[in-house]
């Protein structure tokens, strides 16, 4: 039988170190070998023994997450999946944590832990394992965006946004590890880049403050749809995190909707439901690009893209931090193209 996953639980909180505790210790393959109140208890209990997955909370005493999450990364990598109550500045810190390598984010509630037992134990424990898979050299070498001192960088962002509509567009389709690489593929593209709809899984008040994020480093417009956007040149629209996007065609102009629903493939949104939609309006005029991610979300998705005419690609997996989406969309046929995150953007282009 193959080791289990030793597991170390890190928040301030007793009640949360106990409920996390029970939920990943009752699943099979999975040990906890300690919990700790603060990353310097931490630190001092990983010398004893070295876990395979870390669950950190972000806003603790006496070192804070990130700060522990950066040196953790840079002395002896070690997957972490965040533990982050949902709230805006929560959201944000959890955003930051991300960018420093943190493989996913499990969501824990104010109130109602008890709940959290039943509502987010599978997906709690799916982290955890999909995290002991994960490839961090992906994470460690996600592409940086290039400087102004750059001669290939994107042009700084003009005052005022496009009005062209574009008969093309770009759809993407990603989960964990695809903070950092939407950010690596984003920050390398001009203005001029078709419009782009972005599903990435993640909760809801995230997907706003990632798009924040990303607006203010990216030549492109970036930001949470609301539904009823036209699909613009020179602009990304993120699926709210809780609600499913598709797109419409309305016209000679794309359109984007936001609606309630339940989940597909266990997420809502759903990389399927986007891509499915743009295979169906957008056909041939299409490009699609599945990235890293745990589970099958979007594979058929991109093979009904393809099916249509719509140009496919799939993320490799040397530079996927988690490869199961790409991988069965490769399976399945749905991938045109096999592309490493460095060249997507120039994909893109093209």
């Amino acid at each position: 039988m193959a080791a289990p996953i030793r597991v170390l639980v890190i928040d301030d909180s007793a009640v949360v170190r106990q409920v996390v505790s029970e939920v990943l210790g009752r699943a099979p393959g999975i040990e906890i070998i300690a919990t700790a109140s603060d990353p310097l208890f931490a630190l001092a209990k990983m010398k004893q023994q070295w876990p395979d997955v870390i669950t950190l909370d972000v806003e603790m005493p006496r070192m804070d997450g990130i700060t522990f999450l950066r040196r953790i990364m840079a002395e002896r990598p070690t997957p972490v999946v965040i533990c982050s109550t949902l709230t805006a500045k929560g959201a944000e810190t959890t955003l930051q944590a991300l960018a420093a390598g943190a493989v996913a984010v499990i969501t824990k509630p104010k109130l109602g832990l008890k709940d959290f037992l039943h509502d987010a134990a599978d997906d709690l424990v799916a982290a955890v394992r999909a995290a002991a898979r994960a490839n961090l050299r992906a994470l460690i070498a996600t592409p940086a965006p290039r400087g102004d001192a750059d001669a290939g960088a994107a042009p700084a962002r003009p005052p005022t946004a496009m009005a062209e509509t574009t008969d093309r567009l770009i759809a993407l389709g990603t989960s964990t590890g695809g903070t950092q690489a939407l950010e690596a593929v984003l920050t390398r593209l001009p203005r001029t880049t078709p419009g782009i709809v972005v599903v990435q899984h993640m909760p809801a008040r995230f997907t706003a403050m990632f798009a924040q994020r990303l607006d203010q480093i990216c030549a492109v417009n970036v930001r949470e749809a609301r539904g009823g956007e036209r699909v613009l040149a020179g602009e990304v629209l993120i699926a709210p995190g809780g609600r499913h996007m598709s797109v419409r065609r309305s016209g000679a102009q794309y359109v984007v909707e936001v609606r309630d629903g339940p989940p597909v493939n266990r997420h809502r949104p759903s990389v399927d439901v986007l891509f499915r939609s743009v295979a169906q309006c957008a056909g041939g005029n299409a490009l699609g690009v599945l990235m890293t991610g745990m589970g099958d979300d979007g594979a058929r998705g991109l093979k009904a893209m393809r099916d249509a005419g719509a140009r496919t690609i799939a993320q490799d997996e040397a530079s996927c931090v988690v490869f199961g989406m790409p991988k069965e969309a490769i399976r399945l046929g749905a991938a045109e193209r096999i592309v490493p995150l460095a060249r997507i953007a120039d994909e893109l282009g093209r």
